[in-house]
């Protein structure tokens, strides 16, 4: 693709080494963002800016938030003694989107995966466990994508929490195995967090 402008070539690279955007796609964004106002542009280069600057992770659950502690853990009428584990951000959203789960949650920051050199202590486990044992826990439903890692890391936390007195469950399989819970319809989400089984059951599926 030729550019007749370094600027706009610079700008399309940017573009494109975004997941799923293509060059034609970068250069669409590039051309749109030319006609707009000036304020406009400046607007939108300071939010970008922002997520790099202002950004914090809550100092509870490790979810993304523009506060010290997130809006779901400071929420006094949520049930702090619920807790759900997840992966990501994204996966806490597609869950509070449905509406139906009243708990607060853990974000681990990934999963477990050898073959991508992602070990235990590169995830959030520690201060789940410290969270466990510190504060008054009755359950830990562990919400993880229905594939080999998601399984792999709910085994390693099912070992870690035996030693505890906390009810362990799993999300109702609603969701097809290697279906990742972000792209998950919210009803059918909602009913598997419901409908949540106890762990020890889900291992003889």
């Amino acid at each position: 693709m030729e550019f007749s402008s370094k600027l706009i070539e610079q700008a399309v690279g940017h573009f494109s080494g975004l997941p799923g955007v293509g060059k034609k796609s970068a250069l669409r964004y590039v051309l749109h963002l030319i006609k707009q106002e000036t304020q406009d542009v400046s607007n939108f280069s300071d939010v970008i800016k922002a997520l790099k600057t202002d950004l914090k992770f809550c100092v509870k659950c490790h979810t993304i938030s523009d506060h010290d502690v997130c809006y779901v853990c400071s929420n006094a009428l949520r049930n702090h003694s619920l807790i759900c584990v997840v992966q990501d951000y994204r996966d806490v959203m597609a869950i509070e989107n449905t509406g139906l789960y009243k708990g607060v949650y853990h974000v681990l920051g990934g999963l477990i995966s050898p073959m991508e050199g992602i070990g235990p202590s590169n995830l959030n486990i520690d201060t789940l466990l410290e969270k466990v044992a510190k504060e008054e826990v009755n359950e830990i439903i562990l919400a993880l994508n229905a594939n080999m890692e998601g399984e792999t890391t709910s085994f390693f936390l099912f070992k870690k929490l035996a030693a505890y007195n906390v009810t362990l469950s799993a999300i109702a399989r609603g969701i097809s195995v290697g279906e990742e819970l972000e792209y998950t319809d919210e009803v059918t989400l909602g009913r598997s967090i419901v409908n949540r089984i106890p762990y020890n059951n889900s291992l003889s599926r």
